[in-house]
C-alpha cells in the first residue's frame, strides 16, 4: 500500500476555479447570466474572466495580493470571484453598506493592490483614497490602484482614475491559460467581519475550503443542475455563501441585481422562472409586505436559504403560502459561511404548519464539509446533554473552516482551542441531534441579518465627551427582528445636570461615526448600570429590560430619516448571514 505515490494523474489541488472551466464545457451556450438587458454564456463567462486575469498580471498583480472589490450584484462582482484567483490573487468583497472611513480601514490592513470600485460608490472610495492617502503623508504608492466598474447595461461614464473594468477585459489576451493551482491550502479571498471601526478581522478562506464548502451546501441544500438562482444575497458577504462558485459547479443561471426592491425581486422571479435564492429573514419582510402593483405570480416554488436570527414561525408560514420554501442555516464568516443546514426529514411533513415552522427555525446538522460540530461546556470541553435545555458553547471543526485571521496570530490561536473552532455562540443540541441556538456569548447583536458588534458600538459611545458607561444589547425590533439598544449613564454638566443630554443627541453622534445600521434605535439613560462585585455589567438585567421596549415602524423610519425612501427597502435587503 505504501508504493502508491500521488502523481499528477490521481492527485489534483482542490479549488473551485475547475467548476467554472467544467461549465464552459459541458454548459457552453447555457447562460450564465442575466442583468437586465444583458446576457452571457458559460463559455462567454469564462473567456472573460481568464482576459481579465491577464489584464490583472500585466498590472504586476503577483501571487497572493489582495484585489478589494466594493460594488453590488453586478456580473463584474460574480466574474471576479474567478478571475482574481485565476491570476493568483486573493479577492477582498467589500461590505457595500461601510462608510469611507470603514472602506479605508479595510484597505489599509489588507494591502490592496487593486481596488475596483462600482460607479455608485465612487464617492465613498474616493473619500476612502483620500483618508489612505492623508495617512501615508501623500506616499501615493501605498495607494491601491483603483478601476470603476461602470454599469454594463447602461454605461454612466463616471470614472476613478484612468481604467475601467470593461476596458480591463478587452485588453486581455483571449487566449490566456491561468496556471494551475499548485497547493490547495493557498488562499482564494479575504472576507472582513462586521467589526471594522476598531481593530478589524480578516477571514481568509482556502481554495480546498471554498471547493468543499460549495459542494457541501448545493449537496446539503439538494440543489439540482442548471438552477436558476437570484442573487438576492450580496456577494461581498462571504463570497455569496459560496454560491458564487456553486452556480458554475450546477451549469445554473445568476441573475444579478443592482437594486434588492420587493418589485425587482418578483420581476426577476416572474421573468427569469427563479428556482433558488439566499436571504437573510429581513428580506421576507419586503417580499410579504409588497404592494400589489410590485408583486408577481409564482408559478413553481422558489427555494430559499436563510440565515442570522431565526424567523418567527407566523414568518415562515407566510413565505410558505407566497410559494417560498424555506430551509434555515447557520454560520459565520469564520466557517466560510453556512456550516449548519436544518435538513428537512420526510415524517415532519405531517405536523401541524406551525409545529413544522418551529422545526424550520432550528439551525440544524452540519453540513458535509464538516467533521462535527458539537455544543460544549467551553471550560471542560465536555459535551452538554442532548436535551434541548442545557446550553454550552458552539464549536465546529473540518475543511471549511478558515485558514485563520490575517495579521492576527493572537486572534487566530484564541479562536482554535483543542482541534475546535470556538465560534462563541451559545445553544442546545436537540435530541435528534439538531442544534439551535439561545445566545451570543459575544454580544452580537444581529440586525437585518446584519452582525453588529456591541463592543464595538460601546467604544464609540464612550468616546462622546458626556458619557460615562455604556452598554448595547439587543431590543426586539418588528422589521429588523433585532436592534442595538444603549444604556447610558452620563455626566454632569458645568451646572451639575445630567438631563441636557438627550437621545437625539446620541444618535446624531453615532451617525457621525458609525455605518448608519450600527447606530442605536433606542437610547436609555439611568443612573448608573447594574454590575457585579467585581465590577463587570450585568448585561442580562439590561436584556431583560430591553425586551420590554417597544419601537413602531415610525420610529424606525424616523431614525432613518437621512436615508432616501426609495432606497429604503435595497438598504434592508443588503445583509449578512
Amino acid at each position: 500500500m505504501n508504493q502508491l505515490p500521488k502523481c499528477g494523474a490521481n492527485y489534483v489541488p482542490l479549488t473551485p476555479l475547475t467548476f467554472l472551466k467544467r461549465a464552459s464545457s459541458v454548459y457552453a451556450n447555457r447562460t450564465s447570466i442575466i442583468f437586465e438587458s444583458t446576457r452571457f454564456t458559460w463559455s462567454q463567462t469564462y473567456q472573460r474572466c481568464r482576459r481579465l486575469a491577464s489584464s490583472l498580471l500585466s498590472l504586476n498583480i503577483h501571487k497572493n495580493d489582495v484585489v478589494s472589490v466594493l460594488a453590488p450584484n453586478v456580473p463584474a462582482m460574480y466574474e471576479m470571484h474567478f478571475s482574481v484567483p485565476m491570476a493568483g490573487a486573493v479577492l477582498n468583497t467589500l461590505n457595500a453598506r461601510l462608510d469611507a472611513k470603514n472602506v479605508a480601514t479595510l484597505l489599509r490592513h489588507s494591502e490592496a493592490k487593486v481596488f475596483f470600485v462600482d460607479y455608485q460608490y465612487v464617492p465613498v472610495a474616493r473619500e476612502a483614497l483620500r483618508l489612505l492617502m492623508d495617512e501615508s503623508q501623500q506616499n501615493q504608492a501605498l495607494l491601491p490602484l483603483a478601476i470603476v466598474i461602470d454599469d454594463i447595461d447602461s454605461p454612466t461614464g463616471v470614472r476613478l482614475g484612468e481604467l475601467e473594468y470593461e476596458q480591463l477585459i478587452q485588453m486581455g489576451d483571449p487566449k490566456f491559460v491561468p496556471d494551475e493551482i499548485q497547493d490547495e491550502w493557498d488562499p482564494i479571498s479575504l472576507n472582513y467581519t462586521s467589526g471594522t471601526t476598531s481593530k478589524p478581522k480578516g477571514v481568509v478562506y482556502s481554495h480546498r475550503g471554498a471547493y468543499l464548502s460549495t459542494l457541501s451546501l448545493i449537496l446539503g441544500w439538494e440543489m439540482g443542475v442548471e438552477p436558476v438562482y437570484l442573487w438576492s444575497l450580496p456577494m461581498f458577504h462571504c463570497n455569496g455563501w459560496t454560491f458564487t462558485w456553486g452556480i458554475a459547479a450546477r451549469g445554473g443561471t445568476n441573475v444579478c441585481m443592482r437594486n434588492i426592491t420587493a418589485y425587482d425581486m418578483y420581476r426577476n422571479i416572474t421573468s427569469h422562472r427563479v428556482t433558488h435564492m439566499c436571504c437573510a429573514p429581513i428580506i421576507f419582510n419586503i417580499l410579504i409586505e409588497a404592494k400589489p402593483h410590485e408583486r408577481g405570480e409564482i408559478s413553481s416554488p422558489v427555494q430559499v436559504l436563510t440565515g442570522g436570527a431565526p424567523p418567527p414561525a407566523s414568518l415562515l408560514e407566510k413565505m410558505e403560502s407566497l410559494g417560498f420554501h424555506v430551509t434555515h442555516a447557520y454560520g459565520l464568516t469564520e466557517a466560510t459561511g453556512p456550516a449548519l443546514v436544518c435538513e428537512w426529514q420526510a415524517k415532519w411533513n405531517n405536523l401541524p404548519p406551525d409545529s413544522q415552522a418551529r422545526l424550520k427555525a432550528r439551525q440544524g446538522i452540519s453540513i458535509l464539509t464538516l467533521a462535527d460540530v458539537d455544543v460544549k461546556n467551553i471550560e471542560t470541553m465536555e459535551s452538554v446533554p442532548h436535551d434541548g435545555k442545557t446550553m454550552g458553547e458552539i464549536v465546529l471543526r473540518g475543511s471549511s473552516i478558515m485558514k485563520g485571521y490575517l495579521k492576527d496570530p493572537e486572534a487566530t490561536s484564541k479562536a482554535f482551542k483543542k482541534g475546535w473552532f470556538i465560534t462563541g455562540d451559545v445553544g442546545v443540541m436537540h435530541a435528534d441531534g439538531y442544534l439551535e441556538i439561545k445566545d451570543r456569548s459575544k454580544d452580537v447583536i444581529i440586525s437585518g441579518g446584519e452582525n453588529i458588534s456591541s463592543v464595538e458600538l460601546e467604544s464609540v459611545l464612550y468616546r462622546h465627551p458626556r458619557v460615562l458607561e455604556a452598554a448595547v444589547v439587543a431590543m426586539p425590533h418588528p422589521r429588523w427582528g433585532e436592534s442595538p439598544c444603549a444604556f447610558l449613564a452620563v455626566k454632569e454638566n458645568e451646572c451639575g445636570r445630567k438631563d441636557d443630554v438627550t437621545e437625539a443627541d446620541i444618535i446624531t453622534y453615532c451617525r457621525k461615526n458609525l455605518p448608519h445600521f450600527m447606530v442605536p434605535k433606542k437610547v436609555e439613560f439611568v443612573p448608573k448600570l447594574p454590575k457585579t462585585s467585581t465590577g463587570k455589567i450585568q448585561k442580562f438585567q439590561l436584556r431583560a429590560l430591553a425586551k420590554t421596549f417597544q419601537i413602531t415602524e415610525t420610529k424606525s423610519t424616523e431614525v432613518n430619516n437621512d436615508v432616501p425612501q426609495q432606497h429604503y427597502d435595497q438598504i434592508l435587503a443588503l445583509s449578512r448571514l
